[in-house]
């Protein structure tokens, strides 16, 4: 049994300061999973096995990242082909899937009025987003809303229906679906558990390639596995991306690891060549919003986890 503890003590160090009730973590040490379950889901009742999560931008990866994969795969998608080829309703006609894919695109995410706008109202609006010219790296949901229009007009299926047939169902992943759900670790104090907490993903619901996905330690560690063996993902090392921030097909890229993390607490960490990984679930939004402390101890966790898991692999 593989130990762990650096990474054990700093997840029970975060719960003492608040930083989040609880968490559920998976590591993949090369052989097999190990899951730990720590704190609490809402300061009382204790995080078990078995519970579901919102994942926020971890959706990114589990629905559309992954089908692009796919479709890249098997050149029913092309990198450097423009967008409107594949989507014609998106105003703009430089864009192309490489730029939206590694956010690189030059999109200016803001939309006035925007939480005033019902979904058809919200897709008119993205459909018609602004862009620069110049494209540096900017992280932003709207690139993946707009793939997932894509895919939808491609497939004629919205995407809850694309990804269940192509995605979950093919996989063994029963667990995970567009929230909002009936059973859920409480994302916010106050607000009912199973509420989708990101507002863009509340509007446009089955059709959002950003957000919206629920998801469990179990299923995600199938997800992962996934990525790990087969051959759709076996050159997610490489960088796509024409900006000074390397990334990978809708990944981050940090030497040879993956990450993709999601605004509620969660991340999903791969590193291919090495065969290790981890899953972490959390709620950090419940007591409060402090992202940019957020993002600064998170990264510290990920380092740690990273390191545990290859020091492992030398051994």
């Amino acid at each position: 049994m593989t130990d762990f503890q650096q990474t054990l003590a700093t997840i029970t160090d975060y719960i003492k300061a608040d930083i989040f009730p609880g968490a559920s973590l998976a590591l993949y040490d090369g052989k097999a999973w190990q899951e730990y379950y720590q704190g609490t889901q809402d300061g009382y009742v204790p995080v078990v096995p078995g519970l579901t999560y919102d994942l926020a931008s971890v959706s990114k990866v589990v629905g559309v990242g992954t089908l692009c994969l796919f479709y890249l795969q098997t050149n029913k998608l092309d990198l450097d082909e423009k967008l409107s080829t594949y989507y014609p309703a998106v105003e703009n006609k430089t864009l192309t899937l490489r730029q939206l894919l590694s956010h690189s695109s030059g999109i200016d995410p803001f939309i006035p009025n925007r939480d005033e706008l019902d979904q058809e109202g919200l897709i008119a609006a993205i459909n018609a987003i602004k862009v620069r010219d110049d494209k540096p790296f900017l992280y932003t949901d709207i690139n993946f809303i707009l793939l997932g229009l894509m895919l939808e007009k491609l497939s004629g299926l919205s995407l809850d229906k694309l990804f269940d047939s192509e995605v979950f169902q093919p996989f063994g992943m029963s667990e995970t679906q567009f929230g909002p759900v009936g059973i859920a670790v409480p994302t916010v104090k106050g607000i009912p558990s199973g509420t989708v907490h990101d507002p863009k993903a509340r509007v446009l619901k089955e059709h959002t390639g950003s957000a919206g996905l629920f998801s469990t330690l179990k299923d995600l560690e199938i997800f992962v596995n996934h990525y790990l063996k087969d051959d759709f993902a076996k050159n997610l090392t490489k960088n796509i991306s024409q900006s000074k921030k390397e990334r990978s097909v809708a990944w981050d890229l940090q030497g040879d690891w993956i990450l993709h993390t999601g605004y509620t607490g969660t991340f999903v960490l791969i590193n291919i060549p090495a065969q290790r990984a981890a899953i972490f679930l959390s709620n950090r939004t419940y007591y409060k919003d402090e992202r940019a402390q957020w993002i600064k101890d998170r990264d510290v966790l990920i380092e740690i986890i990273k390191e545990e898991l290859i020091s492992e692999a030398v051994k």
